[in-house]
């Protein structure tokens, strides 16, 4: 291992067809399918070099915003003169530094670290952290319905479940629509489970759209009749209200999965022990690395709790491979006619692409060095829209 005498960060743009923002704001978690739209995006890519010449490399996915940018930046000067191997002491001077933030831009730094330490030694992330799994069963995980074409109505979601059960995927999560009606949304509910509910796993993440709590039980009710796996994110208390969620729970027999919202390791143990969810969620690029998402998945295992990965990607496949307490992999997002707002970057035949499950409905886990994955370095300079260097 090595001292750090550089890290740079790329940020990028590319083109996403099929694909509009709707929902009143310009966040790209508000995509939906839109047959002949377009819409430019941007990530960012950060990579960590020390004196010895060793390079450690990530590419975000749906951390990669300007505003965890901006963090990410705050954070890149204090890994120069560090030694590289010391990532907790550095997640722990990283955290304190974002006391006042949310963290969302330590992850990409930590993943960059854990793949330069995979490389120099030769081994994959997941050999590190003690993985056993080499393939993921995952659900497809829709974009949020939309009003002009892919998922505007309930039969649309299930003829798309449908569909992606014949590709070979054994779960499937909606994501309804953005005006937070609970009847439509109970609706899609009941019709996803009658048309596939026999085959696929399912479950419900309304990304925080429902208005109110009796909303919230409307839908969940729906859940119970129909059976689901789990219950998400469901209201306009932003994910965060342990009470309000522990009320839920008590209401309802399908389980509830919280906290992608909850920031920070010790904020989550606190919503887990007052009993707001049933489960916890952990996120390589939002819970400050694969150090922070592997200390949320110990965790939970200590209280005898599963921990799912939220999203998609190389660093949450090896984190995934190392956990017991951890059902699915997420194939975030997918719909009809449309990609998944990935970056196209990989150049080692690495896909979150709804077409590339393998027929048992799982992804491999990367085996290669480190993170296992290669950059088009020459797409992402080609289409840079900042570059900030940090030399020492």
């Amino acid at each position: 291992m090595g001292i750090i005498t550089r890290v740079e960060v790329h940020e990028f743009g590319f083109d996403l067809d099929g694909m509009a923002i709707e929902g009143g704001g310009t966040s790209t978690y508000n995509l939906v399918g839109r047959r002949g739209s377009k819409v430019r995006l941007s990530r960012y890519a950060v990579t960590i070099a020390t004196r010895d010449g060793a390079r450690g490399e990530y590419v975000c996915h749906w951390v990669g915003t300007r505003n965890a940018m901006a963090q990410t930046l705050t954070l890149a000067p204090m890994l120069l003169g560090r030694e590289s191997s010391e990532r907790e002491l550095i997640f722990d001077d990283m955290k304190r530094e974002l006391r006042q933030y949310d963290h969302m831009g330590h992850g990409p730094l930590d993943i960059a670290l854990w793949d330069l330490a995979g490389k120099e030694l030769g081994c994959s992330v997941g050999k590190l952290l003690g993985a056993y799994r080499k393939h993921l069963p995952t659900y497809a995980s829709t974009y949020h319905g939309g009003h002009e074409g892919g998922l505007a109505s309930p039969e649309a979601f299930a003829d798309f479940a449908e569909a992606c059960n014949e590709l070979g995927y054994r779960a499937f999560k909606v994501h309804g629509w953005h005006e937070g009606d609970a009847k439509k949304e109970a609706t899609n509910v009941l019709t996803v489970a009658e048309r596939v509910g026999e085959r696929m796993t399912l479950m419900l993440d309304p990304a925080c759209q429902l208005r109110t709590f009796a909303d919230a039980l409307y839908v969940g009710r729906a859940c119970d009749e129909a059976g689901y796996f789990w219950y998400e994110d469901p209201f306009r208390d932003a994910g965060t209200s342990a009470f309000a969620h522990k009320m839920l729970r008590e209401k309802l027999t399908t389980p509830i999965l919280q906290t992608e919202h909850v920031r920070g390791i010790e904020p989550k143990v606190d919503f887990l022990i007052a009993g707001g969810t049933d489960m916890l969620r952990a996120d390589p690029e939002y819970d400050m690395g694969i150090t922070g998402a592997m200390k949320l998945a110990h965790i939970a295992e200590g209280f005898g709790v599963d921990c799912e990965i939220h999203a998609s990607g190389p660093a949450h496949r090896h984190c995934m491979a190392a956990m017991r307490n951890s059902n699915f992999y997420e194939l975030a997002l997918v719909g009809p006619d449309c990609k998944n707002a990935i970056p196209p970057v990989y150049t080692c035949g690495y896909s979150d692409q709804l077409e590339d499950v393998a027929p048992d409905g799982t992804f491999p886990v990367p085996t290669g060095p480190g993170l296992g994955v290669g950059y088009d370095w020459s797409f992402i300079e080609a289409n840079r829209l900042s570059h900030h260097v940090f030399a020492a």
